[in-house]
């Protein structure tokens, strides 16, 4: 009966495929929102007012439709019947009013259960869209709250955490957030959800920010200057069927990360956001959120380009060299197939 319905009732589905969607969401109004009001700042400061508060208008408007955005990004992924789909919009932005974890919660569950209905009566155009958005309601009122809620706390004890225990707490951070970014899993989405700031979100930016250049760096001479730009400024996800092959793959960035994030908020104070927290160097969004966040400087951005690119890269090689001369990296152990 599920089957027929659509519902898998598969983990891997519900919280790997639905969360890289809703990050996918979270892109495309959320983080792109906000660069375009940093950029429409910047110019607005440059005396290019005009244009600059045009694109604040339109970074507004695209933040605002966030919560929209992740109800349809999540029925999309959990292939709903076009219904639901249109209805996940109007249950996205109840969920949201919790934060991104409420929208997850109450675009999840209204999909699953409004399948059961879809298509079962001759009034579906208004049984399925009410049942969608109605389960929605209540479960972004009921549970979603609650999930949002603790996310949120969760997010808060990892920030006081990495305040009191910067070291330590900086290398935990940077690690899991940079492999969450590389694993088939939305480091952004996660980011998001905890709603990380400060140096905890600053740990979580340099963290991912190794995972990508560091792969870019390490197999360049498998994959060339294309896959360099696609993994330094697209994602090291494409990584992921070669670390399956070959984990050692994953250490050199790994381990830049971990030595790089604790010296990055200890004594340079690195902060961000939740917006670049989870997102590294992708599309460039991570740095920018993050001179965005500690304010424009030649100082702020040559200390933000040695965490995030330069110490990465150098790092990584070196890590990179030590593990070829053991033979535990090989020539084609990073090669993507596209």
């Amino acid at each position: 009966m599920f089957k027929k319905k659509g519902i898998s009732l598969s983990p891997s589905i519900y919280f790997v495929t639905a969360l890289s969607y809703m990050a996918l969401g979270l892109f495309s109004t959320l983080i792109i929102g906000l660069i375009m009001k940093t950029m429409g700042g910047q110019l607005s400061e440059a005396g290019i007012e005009q244009f600059g508060q045009t694109l604040i208008t339109i970074g507004d408007v695209a933040i605002s439709l966030t919560g929209p955005a992740i109800g349809i990004a999540i029925a999309y992924a959990l292939q709903a019947p076009p219904l639901i789909l249109f209805s996940a919009l109007v249950v996205g932005a109840f969920g949201y009013e919790f934060g991104p974890a409420g929208s997850y919660v109450a675009t999840l569950l209204a999909v699953e259960i409004a399948k059961l209905v879809s298509k079962s009566t001759k009034l579906d155009i208004l049984v399925t869209p009410f049942t969608t958005i109605a389960v929605g309601y209540a479960s972004a009122t009921y549970i979603g709250k609650y999930v949002g809620l603790f996310m949120t706390q969760l997010g808060t004890w990892i920030e006081w955490g990495t305040e009191q225990q910067p070291v330590f707490m900086g290398v935990v951070v940077a690690t899991l957030m940079g492999l969450a970014l590389t694993a088939p899993i939305s480091s952004a989405a996660i980011a998001l959800m905890l709603g990380l700031s400060g140096i905890a979100a600053g740990a979580a930016t340099v963290g991912c920010a190794a995972q990508m250049i560091g792969f870019a760096v390490t197999s360049y001479r498998d994959n060339g200057i294309g896959g360099a730009i696609a993994q330094g400024i697209g994602t090291s996800m494409l990584q992921v069927g070669n670390i399956v092959k070959n984990p050692w793959i994953l250490l050199p960035p790994t381990l830049a990360g971990a030595v790089l994030a604790p010296i990055a908020i200890y004594l340079f104070e690195l902060e961000s956001v939740a917006a670049g927290a989870g997102m590294g160097t992708s599309g460039l969004v991570g740095p920018i959120v993050m001179l965005e966040t500690m304010g424009f400087s030649w100082h702020t951005v040559i200390v933000v380009a040695g965490f995030l690119f330069v110490g990465p890269a150098l790092l990584s090689f070196a890590v990179y060299q030590v593990l070829t001369r053991l033979n535990r990296i090989r020539p084609n152990d990073m090669k993507i197939e596209y």
